[in-house]
């Protein structure tokens, strides 16, 4: 499979309803999918309706799309230093996982949070607080809760395997917990994925720190910024400070095949740069 078919796909637009983004997907060549599942920028949305979850288990149940993943909204901080921003950080997060659940969306996607100059270890434990929290109040739930790298930007705590490391360990509902890894983030945060040596090290450690079991995704994005920057900053598959080499890499390891792939990258309404990349993406799996 990982040769002849690989598990790629993008995050595709919801406008007109979660459904429509099954048929995006397969207008770009997708084989997998990320959505949000409400407006990515608002703390309140409109509650999923009946039509609105049997329009889209009908589109997932016709479709050979799968597995779907959900991206919570950006204003989400789970280990925010005002006490308002937190509790709708946790409300909000909550009502992501059971929006996941009504659907039969099996991953949660989010970043960990920015600690706001708290400190790391002081974000660490609020995150680990938070997502108790929300595991007790969504007790039973299917839905994975999956941690994503981040660059490291600002206060954002992520850009080390071991922040990851150190969260999963701390909540109670470890079987619950997975990551993502976005290959912009760790290349930004400094983990060199430009070259097989640095790959197979950077892969290595992330089997030692956190475990390839625990690899939920990959969001597969090049890096407009350079290897350490700290900026996270999103690039076509093979125009940024990556390469080729380094997606290759990511394409032909065998240990990720079953692992879902998702572009993040810029497109226009025709999906056309979506068709580019993953047409990439497949060329370098076979190369």
């Amino acid at each position: 499979m990982s040769q002849i078919e690989p598990l790629i796909g993008a995050h595709e637009s919801i406008a007109g309803g979660v459904h429509t983004a099954f048929e995006r997907a397969l207008r770009a060549g997708c084989r997998t999918l990320q959505v949000f599942t409400k407006n990515s920028n608002q703390w309140k949305s409109r509650p999923l309706d009946e039509a609105d979850i049997a329009n889209y288990k009908t589109a997932a149940s016709e479709s050979t799309i799968a597995p779907v993943i959900a991206h919570d909204s950006y204003l989400i901080n789970l280990c925010a230093t005002d006490a308002s921003i937190l509790m709708k950080s946790r409300e909000g997060f909550v009502d992501e996982i059971r929006r996941c659940g009504a659907l039969g969306i099996p991953f949660l996607n989010f970043h960990p949070g920015a600690h706001m100059g708290a400190g790391e270890e002081e974000g660490i434990k609020r995150i680990v607080e938070s997502l108790d929290l929300a595991h007790e109040e969504t007790s039973g739930s299917p839905v994975m809760s999956v941690l994503e790298t981040t660059a490291g930007q600002g206060s954002a705590i992520g850009y080390r395997f071991e922040h990851l490391r150190a969260i999963i360990d701390g909540v109670k509902e470890k079987g619950r917990m997975g990551v993502c890894i976005d290959t912009c983030h760790i290349f930004a945060a400094g983990y060199d994925i430009s070259t097989p040596r640095g790959y197979e090290e950077t892969f290595t450690l992330f089997d030692e720190v956190i475990g390839l079991g625990r690899l939920a995704a990959v969001h597969v994005n090049d890096s407009k910024k350079p290897l350490g920057s700290r900026v996270d900053r999103h690039e076509h598959i093979g125009k940024g400070a990556i390469g080729e080499e380094g997606f290759r890499c990511l394409m032909k390891d065998s240990r990720l095949a079953l692992v879902p792939k998702i572009l993040e990258t810029p497109k226009g309404d025709d999906l056309e740069e979506d068709r580019v990349n993953l047409a990439l993406l497949r060329k370098l799996a076979a190369s």
